[in-house]
């Protein structure tokens, strides 16, 4: 055997894909697209007077307060 070339089905005799892998790229693909809700906590997480106001009202509430849209005249 000289040639290290083997043709598809020839190779996927051999080698499966693995369950693990598939199941640990679905939570890398939803790790990415994050819920709004979630994105909108690290956001105040990551800016202390928001975090504080989340203490005591909420995350949702300090995110508007702090984070929501400004009417603009």
């Amino acid at each position: 055997f000289s040639d290290p070339f083997l043709n598809r089905r020839r190779a996927n005799d051999f080698i499966q894909a693995d369950s693990r892998l598939r199941a640990i790229t679905q939570e890398r693909i939803r790790e990415r697209s994050k819920a709004t809700q979630e994105h909108q906590r690290e956001l105040c997480e990551d800016y202390y007077p928001c975090e504080i106001y989340a203490y005591r009202h909420g995350y949702a509430a300090a995110y508007k307060h702090y984070f929501g849209r400004r009417r603009t005249k």
